[in-house]
């Protein structure tokens, strides 16, 4: 949970410092030799320098924000699988993604050759969130997990493996999330805020990989190249890692049942809109993580077949 929240703070500055991904978009792989060295020194010195200071900057108050108040040990790991119907690893590779992305992105922009760009993109995703998992290895709170280290490289996988094959990400991973009824209970651990919220409750997240029809058409398709085919995974009913707790500080927690919740969507790839405003292009890169709200069908392991005319 803390490295999604330190994750995506990570990835939303780095947006808002270059808006980068517009202007590597329209500088595509075709009209630049791959591997040419047209390394922009200037840039290069301000993406590193930049991505340093949030790099020891965000860990820094991850720190102070949630190991500081907690008992220190040698380094041990920790069997964290079965958390969270394993919603907090979706977000760690969701986390990884966007990092490797936009470390690649920057790198890209700076004049690096794309294969150095992509591998030092994924490398930026894989030792940020590593920092977070050596955090964990030395807290006697938590520990080191294995679950979140293959996670945070499938993440970075999903990332480079596109890039390579493609020169583009025709799969995107994407975030969506709705308020539900069980912070109130668990203020605590699921937040006590919108915001907290979005970050800590797990009810209310899904977690989607958005496929682009438009990509694997003739270019000649008249297909919208923004319009995507979705599927996702969310889950309900936890207001504990592990299991329901029934007595917490004194307070009855309902009895929530526990289910996963899969979904198949359209959605809306915003880097691929049309535009010509550079500010339009820097707002589609910075929101297009999300997932857009829409028509969705639903499978729960309750047996429920559901459909929601509008889901987020």
């Amino acid at each position: 949970m803390k490295s999604f929240w330190s994750g995506l703070v990570f990835c939303l500055l780095l947006h808002s410092m270059f808006v980068i991904p517009s202007h590597v978009r329209a500088q595509k792989p075709d009209s630049v030799s791959p591997q040419a060295s047209t390394i922009k020194k200037g840039r290069l010195t301000g993406v590193l320098a930049v991505q340093g200071a949030f790099y020891l900057g965000s860990l820094g108050g991850l720190y102070y924000a949630w190991y500081k108040d907690y008992p220190q040990s040698s380094f041990h790991l920790f069997n964290d699988f079965g958390e969270w119907m394993q919603m907090d690893k979706m977000a760690h590779i969701t986390t990884a993604y966007y990092i490797s992305r936009i470390g690649h992105a920057t790198y890209r922009w700076a004049g690096l050759d794309r294969n150095r760009s992509i591998w030092f993109g994924g490398l930026l995703g894989f030792a940020y969130m590593l920092n977070i998992e050596i955090l964990d290895g030395f807290s006697s709170e938590w520990g080191f997990s294995l679950g979140d280290l293959a996670a945070n490289t499938t993440g970075c996988i999903i990332f480079m493996a596109q890039q390579f094959a493609w020169d583009e990400q025709r799969f995107m991973v994407k975030y969506s999330y709705h308020p539900t009824q069980y912070p109130q209970y668990r203020p605590d651990l699921l937040g006590d805020n919108l915001i907290q919220n979005m970050l800590k409750d797990y009810n209310g997240m899904s977690f989607w990989i958005s496929g682009n029809i438009h990509s694997f058409l003739p270019k000649s398709s008249k297909f919208p190249r923004w319009l995507n085919v979705a599927i996702g995974y969310g889950a309900e009913g936890m207001t504990g890692a592990f299991d329901i707790s029934s007595q917490v500080k004194s307070d009855q927690i309902p009895q929530f049942v526990r289910y996963r919740k899969f979904f198949l969507s359209v959605d809306v790839d915003l880097t691929r809109i049309p535009t010509r405003s550079k500010v339009l292009k820097g707002i589609f890169n910075v929101f297009g993580f999300l997932k857009i709200p829409a028509p969705t069908l639903e499978y729960n392991t309750l047996g429920q077949l559901k459909f929601h005319p509008f889901y987020f």
